[in-house]
């Protein structure tokens, strides 16, 4: 089976700041032990910035993004140096790969990043990835490392993404306000229900949180992937996850139905530039009928984009219902709001979005 394990900043650094070596051990570890099973493991590893404080005398996360850069460029090639370390130590061959939002945006670096994670699997070596922090814009960065999981696990064919967390999964509330508070073990379909337990960020270090990983299982569960969100502290974590022979942790199961690689990449890993507001019609068209999104649905555009932008189509009510690369300018589509095909311009798109560039997201 060929797994993604993502572990967060907090689950790998002390308190004060520094790398924690006996929870990177217990990581080595684990990764090993998922390797001698017979799997390919692709490692997500979060904490560069984190690991550059210590070393610049620096004791909380700085908030502008430059220095942010400056700290990641700092801790990234320690965090790596002792992973790689310690996998050596038990006779495994660590490769990093540093990726950007860009790496997802563009077909072109996505299929190249697909084809070299492939091949680092194919040597046998594991691929350690993390967020590329010192070059990042903060505009469209993802701020965390679990929605970046997430992606590189359909990126790379994974049949199961492991979030490793500092908590043992998803509560019905927080458990550090709530000891009546117990753990879903099972999710079928991440629902708003859900993503409101999740809250927000869970401690200074990390910043992704609950939010970040349940985020990040719907994503994975788009693409077929099932996901685990365990505590990272737990023995033998990663073989339970991987094999199922333990329940341990949250289990989100993937959908019966899954995204396309091109649309999973429209829905998920471009940037949405602007929105489409669209009518009644239009909105039953495109989850029901499946068909294209035309100038007569809409209602009113929001944002500055460009043809082939990914766009959000949104109700009225500001509820986003599908996500697509649109054909036109937001400047032109907004002159054309509204008209039947046939009042077009001569030689004018027929289609604001087409099906085959539309993801109807439920």
């Amino acid at each position: 089976m060929r797994a993604v394990v993502k572990i967060g900043t907090s689950s790998i650094t002390s308190n004060d700041g520094h790398l924690d070596d006996r929870a990177l051990d217990k990581l080595a570890d684990e990764v090993a032990g998922a390797r001698a099973g017979g799997h390919q493991v692709v490692l997500v590893c979060s904490g560069a910035i984190t690991a550059g404080l210590p070393a610049l005398g620096l004791d909380q996360r700085p908030r502008d993004v430059g220095t942010l850069q400056a700290v990641a460029a700092v801790g990234q090639p320690r965090l790596m140096a002792r992973v790689a370390e310690l996998l050596d130590a038990r006779q495994l061959v660590a490769g990093q790969v540093l990726l950007t939002p860009y790496d997802f945006g563009q077909r072109s670096q996505y299929l190249h990043a697909r084809q070299t994670l492939g091949r680092l699997l194919d040597l046998g070596v594991v691929p350690v990835v993390n967020e590329n922090d010192t070059i990042a814009d903060d505009e469209i960065r993802y701020g965390d490392n679990d929605r970046l999981a997430a992606l590189v696990a359909h990126l790379v064919g994974a049949e199961v993404l492991v979030l490793l967390t500092d908590t043992h999964g998803l509560f019905t509330a927080d458990p550090r306000l709530d000891d009546q508070a117990s753990l879903i073990e099972e999710i079928v379909e991440v629902d708003a229900a859900l993503e409101a337990v999740a809250g927000g960020t869970g401690t200074d270090r990390g910043s992704g949180g609950m939010a970040g990983k349940l985020a990040a299982a719907k994503i994975a569960a788009w693409s077929g992937v099932r996901v685990v969100i365990a505590a990272a502290e737990v023995p033998g974590v990663v073989a339970a996850a991987i094999d199922e022979t333990t329940p341990v942790g949250t289990v989100v199961r993937p959908r019966g139905t899954r995204l396309s690689s091109r649309k999973l990449w429209i829905a998920f890993a471009r940037h949405a530039a602007g929105r489409v507001v669209v009518d009644a019609g239009a909105r039953r068209a495109l989850a029901e009928d499946h068909r294209s999104l035309l100038p007569a649905g809409v209602r009113a555009v929001e944002g500055t984009f460009e043809a082939d932008d990914a766009v959000e189509v949104v109700t009225d009510d500001g509820a986003v219902c599908a996500k697509g690369l649109v054909r036109y300018d937001s400047a032109t589509l907004g002159r054309i709001a509204g008209r039947q095909t046939t009042d077009l311009p001569d030689g004018a798109a027929h289609e604001v979005i087409h099906r085959d560039d539309l993801v109807v997201l439920a």
